[in-house]
């Protein structure tokens, strides 16, 4: 790692700290649960440049690498930002590789098998429903669509039907109709499955961040809680839960950054593959401890903690839990074959 990727990634995670420990205070994220968009967090957050941060400079944006950009996303997922920041993220990258244009706002990215994109002389037409599609419903929130192809538009956004979901962590996740015709479309280079492990990647961070803010609370609530005369954190049972939780929240760290380095002009599948499903694994290990620990008070609504561990139970289930990433890496070393196994490891 050169000095200059140092300077940029301190320089990235400095602001972003600064910003969310100022905005993110539990009354602002429990008026997200509630439905209120937070408009001047997001404000702030645009003002700083974060949402356009993996958009090249040519295109309006900071141009930072996809490695250097995910510790803004880590501060997210440590501060339990309740905004689409690493969603808008994604859409301003897809639509960089695609060579459109990449509007300001809150953004998000429809696509799976039921969507296509139908080209002709009069423009492009995207069709089909995108189920589960992340902070979709608020006005302001752009909408891209890519079909499997590879092939990126922005949908008209008043000639789409907006059905309110939501996940665990009471996040947005909507389905989209999509309707309307656009008129620019481009070729993004890359197949739904590659967009997804891109997606995976930025959870993976999210869920290294947020665990790492979850062993700070709970290692700090073993101390201060006296039982018996005495902390806690002082019991041996408390004490190897601690070291479990400790492990699982640095594994997971090692797999977000594996991932993040995985994510180049060419996604390499595979350590994706393998990250996201760790960092899932820690993601439900680690919330079950912190749980046990803080015991009833950390499932208070009043209490921070819960912000934090809902959005690992959904986290772990986005863009692909551990069973459809542990699919894809055991079918490709089936069909690599044992001659292959340890070159393949080695690789990722």
């Amino acid at each position: 790692m050169s000095e200059t990727d140092d300077s940029t990634r301190d320089l990235l995670r400095d602001t972003a700290t600064r910003l969310f420990q100022d905005l993110c205070e539990p009354a602002a994220l429990r008026a997200a649960e509630g439905g209120n968009w937070p408009a001047p967090l997001w404000q702030a957050v645009e003002d700083a440049g974060l949402p356009k941060a993996l958009v090249p400079e040519a295109a309006g944006g900071s141009g930072v690498s996809f490695r250097d950009a995910m510790v803004i996303v880590h501060a997210a997922g440590w501060y339990a930002l309740p905004l689409p920041l690493p969603e808008t993220m994604l859409a301003g990258w897809l639509l960089a590789r695609a060579g459109l244009a990449v509007p300001d706002g809150p953004m998000t990215v429809a696509y799976g098998d039921d969507v296509s994109l139908t080209l002709n002389e009069r423009g492009c037409y995207p069709r089909g429903h995108a189920r589960r599609v992340p902070w979709a419903r608020d006005q302001n929130t752009t909408i891209v669509a890519m079909d499997n192809a590879g092939r990126v538009t922005i949908a008209p956004r008043g000639d789409c039907a907006i059905e309110p979901g939501e996940n665990v962590a009471r996040e947005p996740r909507d389905t989209v109709k999509l309707g309307g015709r656009s008129d620019l479309s481009g070729d993004a280079r890359l197949d739904r499955m590659q967009l997804r492990a891109v997606g995976a990647a930025l959870r993976a961070q999210q869920i290294a961040g947020a665990l790492e803010r979850v062993t700070e609370m709970t290692t700090q609530y073993a101390l201060d809680r006296t039982q018996f005369g005495r902390p806690i954190g002082k019991f041996q049972a408390v004490q190897q839960n601690l070291a479990v939780l400790a492990g699982q929240t640095a594994a997971a760290g090692a797999a977000a950054g594996m991932a993040a380095e995985a994510v180049e002009e060419t996604i390499r599948l595979l350590p994706i593959a393998a990250a996201k499903a760790r960092c899932g694994e820690a993601a439900g290990i680690g919330a079950a401890i912190a749980h046990q620990v803080h015991g009833a008070i950390g499932f208070t609504f009043e209490h921070t903690l819960h912000f934090l561990t809902k959005r690992l139970w959904s986290w772990r289930d986005e863009f692909g839990n551990e069973t459809e990433w542990n699919q894809l890496t055991g079918r490709h070393m089936a069909k690599a074959g044992p001659h292959r196994y340890w070159a393949e490891i080695t690789a990722a």
